[in-house]
């Protein structure tokens, strides 16, 4: 009997109308487009705009599409798994909010949060579901409404951050397409180099906390990004040499966008040549868990079957991990 894979059968992805150019940054925290750009790639970013709507509602766009695309209903899938830092909601999960809206009658689902490295924690627990045999439909959702919690007066993290949401369907495969290895990563110890300081149950919301403006996310700069170019770049090596992959055998590599020189070097790490590193980070700056899943939706017709993707990331926490996949089908 054939082993089962977990393989990728549709992805699709949503972003926001309204654009936020490093022009107009500059007229709200001491900044500069050259400054901007050089450091981190990114020219704009979307935000998503409108009083009540969260995460969710840039979910259901995305989902719709790629039911639409796959040629399924809603009331198909099994699981959902939805990779987010800001949930509509602290409770219950934007998992069951998003099955809700879309109709996903017949799915169980839950949240998963691993910042930045969220969705490939994602597909790799998703696969799990594929591969036991116990589920033949699995859909996992990468997105944050970043706006809702960055500091728009703290050049430190306003420059880098974006909303969006991409997703992608996981189906069951015997012919030797989808994840074929994955390798995942944590270290608490960074904790405090990346996070959000209040409103969890060690410091909850409170007059105070408001005042200081611990609700939005904080980062030390430097201390992240050293972690990050080396770790992100070693993990995406280390799934490539386990399956003995050089940079000839690869396609696409599929980075997580946190920052260009980031992605750059996870390139030079791997030998992969920069006409097969797929960048969009210039449009919608980091969106935590939508990134990955937006690059796959924006490639998707360049992507042949049989092509080896390798999947990076690198997110607070601090998690980082590496999938292997081969693709599936041919747009």
């Amino acid at each position: 009997m054939s082993k089962i894979h977990a393989a990728i059968t549709a992805v699709n992805g949503y972003v926001p109308d309204y654009i936020l150019t490093n022009q107009e940054l500059e007229t709200m925290v001491e900044t500069n487009d050259e400054w901007i750009t050089t450091r981190t790639g990114i020219k704009e970013r979307r935000l998503l705009k409108g009083e009540g709507l969260g995460t969710s509602d840039m979910a259901v766009p995305a989902v719709e599409g790629l039911l639409k695309k796959r040629g399924i209903s809603a009331e198909e899938i099994d699981l959902i798994i939805f990779c987010t830092v800001t949930p509509d909601l602290t409770f219950p999960a934007t998992a069951n909010i998003l099955a809700h809206k879309i109709g996903a009658k017949n799915a169980w689902g839950y949240d998963l949060q691993a910042a930045c490295s969220g969705f490939v924690f994602g597909l790799a627990t998703g696969a799990q579901f594929i591969e036991s045999g116990k589920h033949k439909k699995v859909l996992v959702v990468g997105g944050d409404k970043m706006s809702s919690i960055i500091n728009y007066e703290d050049r430190a993290t306003c420059i880098i951050f974006g909303d969006g949401c991409g997703c992608a369907l996981l189906e069951p495969n015997e012919d030797g397409y989808g994840i074929m290895d994955s390798v995942l990563k944590s270290d608490g110890s960074g904790a405090q180099l990346l996070y959000q300081k209040a409103g969890g149950s060690v410091r909850p919301a409170s007059h105070e906390t408001v005042a200081n403006k611990e609700h939005y996310a904080y980062q030390e700069g430097q201390a992240v990004f050293k972690f990050a170019v080396t770790n992100m770049a070693d993990v995406a090596a280390e799934v490539m040499e386990r399956n003995s992959l050089t940079a000839d055998d690869i396609a696409w590599l599929v980075p997580h966008q946190a920052n260009k020189r980031i992605i750059d070097a996870t390139a030079n790490r791997t030998g992969v040549s920069a006409d097969k590193v797929i960048v969009n980070i210039q449009r919608y700056g980091n969106t935590t868990n939508g990134t990955i899943p937006l690059c796959l939706w924006e490639w998707e017709s360049k992507f042949k079957k049989g092509d080896n993707l390798i999947l990076a990331a690198f997110g607070g926490g601090f998690t980082w991990g590496s999938i292997y996949l081969k693709w599936a089908y041919n747009s």
